[in-house]
């Protein structure tokens, strides 16, 4: 039988990495294994539900390339995909059990209900709602919710793909509703019946379902059909890997992280490896890699943590593997010179993490790449050592004339080679060391205290504007020391 998988959101709110990452871990699955991902939208929570949600999901999914095969938008054999849609098969499989004795009316009234747990907790015993079963509750007209009758109250035992062997026992089982009687079906009880109908193979989880698996597996027991393997992904835990990450803790909408500036395919690598251990020491993968190395009993069974500067590290890396013209497209970068961001591309993509933080470094301390400082020139002398006045303007008028001298294609290379000198010779640098030249140049090229080095700044501007940056300083030593 070939694998088939399935990502089933509910339209409630954001996505968050943990709902990612089950997508991911199914989707890869699925193509490792030649199969199919299917996207199904569960929606009977209509409460619940966030509008816009569902076209936020398949925003999300889309962004990092997870493509389904059959789903919502798409459609497939076994349309439709959204669950509100999908209220006749419930009732068509509610038939099924009613008429197999697996299936009846509830008759109570919510108060009654209650007066049951109530008496139930004075006794200091377990609350059971098969301990109240009707004799004879009529037929079911679906104005009532429909409640399952357990048909084997016994300890179930499984195999998960990723745990191992997992059982429960009696505790577990228990009369739960069906349909309900806005004649919207449980969760309980829709997923298992969507899961049948679409062939799903495998089915991805939290570790939060582990504990009702009992019901589904008695579920599949009533209707003879065979339930699909289980995997339980490890739960993601926060920064300090105390507790599981929630939107308290920091958990993010995954698209803000698109607006950050994080690459699609460094998300997709940080997510796998969430939980998921190639065997290797590589931490860098593309998603082909990712495709044919994954396999769920390399998927670890204790929490992962989620640990922003992995991201970022790993975000900085599938960034430098970008061409340039990969990463001024992806960048949107909006700036006068396209010449000199080019010329800028290895300090961005040495200095940033992420394309948001190459745009606020082009915006902020790389601004003067594009923009003539305004100076002051006090920070012209701000380093020139005590009892060698003058050393400012003369380093200035010396590296004037050695940029002036340079062609316009000089490489940062060369302009290393050409101003290093002037700041390495003994009688310039007196006591004030490198900086007493270096410091008064590189303010004069870009009126910061935070920027590059002087040599990749004359590079980037070119011989004839560092040069007229370089007259402008000298004028405005003369100001104020004549």
């Amino acid at each position: 039988m070939s694998v088939r998988t399935r990502f089933a959101p509910s339209p409630t709110g954001f996505m968050h990495v943990g709902g990612v990452r089950t997508a991911l871990y199914s989707w890869l699955y699925a193509r490792k294994h030649g199969g199919q991902f299917i996207l199904r939208i569960e929606d009977t929570d209509k409460g619940r539900e966030v509008e816009g949600s569902i076209g936020h999901i398949m925003e999300c999914l889309k962004w990092l390339g997870i493509e389904w095969d059959e789903g919502t938008d798409v459609g497939g054999p076994h349309e439709p995909y959204l669950q509100s849609a999908r209220l006749e098969t419930y009732r068509t499989y509610a038939k099924r059990l009613i008429d197999a004795g697996f299936a009846y009316p509830d008759p109570y009234t919510e108060e009654e209900v209650e007066a049951f747990r109530q008496k139930a907790e004075e006794e200091k015993r377990p609350f059971l709602y098969r301990d109240h079963r009707p004799e004879n509750a009529g037929e079911w007209d679906g104005t009532r919710p429909l409640r399952f009758k357990t048909p084997i109250i016994k300890r179930y035992e499984w195999d998960d793909a990723i745990r191992g062997p997992l059982s429960a026992g009696e505790e577990a089982l228990d009369d739960f509703i069906l349909i309900k009687g806005d004649g919207y079906p449980t969760y309980n009880f829709a997923h298992v019946v969507d899961d049948i109908e679409m062939e799903i193979t495998h089915v991805m989880r939290g570790e939060e379902f582990i504990s009702s698996t009992p019901k589904f597996l008695s579920l599949y027991d009533a209707l003879e059909e065979k339930p699909p393997v289980f995997a339980t992904m490890p739960v993601i835990l926060g920064e300090n890997g105390q507790k599981k990450l929630s939107k308290r803790d920091g958990a993010k909408d995954l698209l803000e992280y698109r607006d950050e500036g994080y690459l699609p395919e460094a998300m997709v690598n940080f997510l796998a490896l969430l939980g998921w251990n190639p065997g290797t020491d590589q931490e860098i993968f593309g998603i082909p890699e990712l495709v044919a190395l994954f396999e769920l009993d390399r998927v670890q069974k204790s929490g992962a943590r989620f640990d922003e500067e992995k991201l970022l590290f790993v975000n900085r890396e599938h960034m430098r593997l970008l061409t340039d013209e990969e990463f001024i497209n992806r960048g949107k970068f909006v700036v006068p010179d396209p010449e000199r961001l080019r010329k800028a591309l290895p300090l961005l993509k040495e200095r940033s993490h992420t394309l948001g933080e190459a745009r606020s470094m082009l915006d902020g301390e790389l601004s003067c790449l594009f923009t003539a400082p305004n100076l002051l020139p006090v920070m012209l002398v701000a380093k020139e050592p005590t009892g060698r006045a003058g050393l400012t303007r003369s380093a200035l008028e010396r590296a004037l004339a050695l940029v002036e001298s340079m062609p316009e294609d000089v490489s940062a290379e060369a302009v290393k080679e050409a101003i290093m000198p002037l700041a390495d010779e003994e009688e310039v640098l007196g006591k004030g060391g490198r900086g007493g030249v270096l410091w008064p140049l590189r303010y004069a090229l870009s009126g910061s205290e935070r920027s590059p080095d002087p040599f990749s700044l004359i590079y980037i501007l070119g011989p004839a504007e560092s040069a007229a940056r370089i007259r402008s300083a000298l004028a405005s030593l003369s100001d104020i020391l004549g």
